[in-house]
């Protein structure tokens, strides 16, 4: 069962990814009708803010120009640079579990151990596909990177990883977005959707054949059966386990065919586009863990793009205070 507590604010200016929550229906439609903007008067960076996660009273916003963290529930915020051991000041995403802090960097995959006050960076030397770091994802003492030359897993925090490419089959090097969930690990190429059910050893490749919207992905996430793949060309939706896909376009009420990024609760599900936030409330049947027996048949019905109190401009970005799995 997810625990969880909301608190939504908009973040800079331009989003280029989102990390929604979980919850209950009633919170989600009474908390998605209005945002408060932070930007760098409040701390941040930069308003140019690529990601988001936040953990009780904890925000994590990835900025143009730092990693900027708030402890008051988004506030007011400190940004931390290279100066402190980030790879760059650029950052793309950021995760976050306890007092560990990940964040993706230009520069490497920067970890904390410390709540974000100091940082030591990982980079090629390291095992990893590349220093441009795109995204990342934790899951135990898993660590999934997201990179411009592979996707790169550790199996021990960070220390050290190895490296997937398009020869384990991965649609292409460059990895844009990646989700895991015990053996499942899903990558988010510019090539398709990879999938892999034995921890990350070996992908399948899914592509516009399958029924995806485009082959270049920007991000990806899944609940048991259910997988989602932001896409170029909206928003794909699979309630298979990733076998066959159904793409949600504007005609379905996508703010835009171009998807950054996208969560569901199981109940709802939340596309964030480059024209606005969309939300469905008509979403999938509860999803069943993997492997599924295919019997999960129910498929996302309408969209409708959320407006009031965001910026015209880019993705719209939420702070989300999310405890996954409490249950685990």
């Amino acid at each position: 069962m997810k625990k969880t507590a909301v608190a939504l604010v908009a973040l800079g200016a331009v989003f280029s990814a989102v990390l929604l929550f979980g919850g209950s229906p009633a919170v989600a439609a009474a908390c998605s009708s209005s945002f408060t903007n932070k930007t760098t008067s409040d701390g941040l960076g930069s308003n140019w803010v690529h990601g988001v996660y936040a953990v009780g009273l904890n925000v994590f916003a990835a900025t143009n120009g730092g990693l900027s963290i708030s402890t008051d529930g988004g506030t007011t915020f400190t940004n931390k640079t290279t100066t402190g051991g980030l790879g760059s000041d650029g950052l793309f995403g950021v995760y976050a579990v306890g007092s560990n802090v990940y964040a993706a960097t230009t520069g490497g995959l920067s970890i904390s151990t410390n709540g974000g006050a100091t940082f030591t960076n990982t980079t090629t030397a390291d095992g990893l596909g590349s220093d441009v770091v795109a995204g990342v994802y934790v899951d135990g003492s898993n660590v999934y990177a997201a990179t411009g030359g592979g996707l790169s897993i550790s199996t021990n925090g960070g220390a050290t990883f190895t490296n997937k490419t398009w020869t384990d089959g991965l649609g292409s090097d460059f990895v844009r977005g990646v989700y895991a969930d015990g053996g499942n690990v899903f990558a988010a190429a510019i090539g398709g959707l990879s999938i892999s059910t034995d921890g990350g050893a070996t992908f399948t490749n899914k592509t516009s054949t399958d029924g995806l919207g485009e082959d270049n992905l920007q991000g990806v996430y899944a609940d048991g059966s259910n997988v989602f793949a932001a896409t170029s060309g909206g928003l794909s939706i699979s309630t298979d386990g990733g076998t066959t896909f159904t793409n949600k376009t504007t005609t379905d009420g996508l703010g835009s065919d171009l998807a950054y990024g996208v969560y569901s609760d199981g109940n709802n599900v939340y596309a964030a586009t480059s024209g606005g936030l969309s939300i469905s409330a008509d979403c999938v049947s509860p999803s069943t863990e993997l492997p599924d027996t295919g019997s999960n048949s129910t498929v996302i019905g309408g969209f409708t793009t959320a407006a009031t109190g965001l910026l015209s401009v880019g993705v719209i970005a939420l702070v989300v205070v999310r405890r996954r799995h409490a249950s685990r």
